[in-house]
């Protein structure tokens, strides 16, 4: 069996686990900058950090910043924030972060049964 080339993360945490959502952040970020093909999405409590300064706002101790990891992220791969939870917390697209789309499970869905793809959900 061949290497994934591709790694889809879902984040689903935020400020009210901070350990997990960072966990998230800096995986990506790492696969990001090992020249793998990175999608990581955006989904519960995570969904405002595609809101501008609110990335910069979560604190962990020990922890890479926020915008440092999803700026590597995005030199390598793409952030989606899901349309439902940008829904659900009056986010629309003219709202977020350049280069953050809103999609929703379908685009989900294609890109973990992708070929090649390895899902992670934090």
């Amino acid at each position: 069996m061949a290497a994934p080339n591709k790694l889809v993360i879902k984040v689903t945490s935020g400020t009210d686990a901070p350990e997990r959502c960072s966990q998230a952040f800096t995986v990506a970020a790492v696969a990001a900058a090992s020249g793998v093909e990175v999608s990581l999405w955006l989904t519960g409590e995570s969904a405002w950090f595609a809101l501008p300064g609110r990335a910069a706002e979560f604190e962990l101790p020990h922890a890479a910043p926020l915008p440092d990891l999803m700026a590597g992220i995005q030199a390598g791969g793409l952030i989606t924030l899901c349309t439902q939870c940008a829904t659900r917390r009056g986010i629309e697209e003219k709202d977020v972060v350049e280069g953050v789309r809103i999609a929703g499970a379908q685009m989900f869905v294609k890109e973990i049964m992708a070929e090649g793809v390895q899902a992670l959900v934090y």
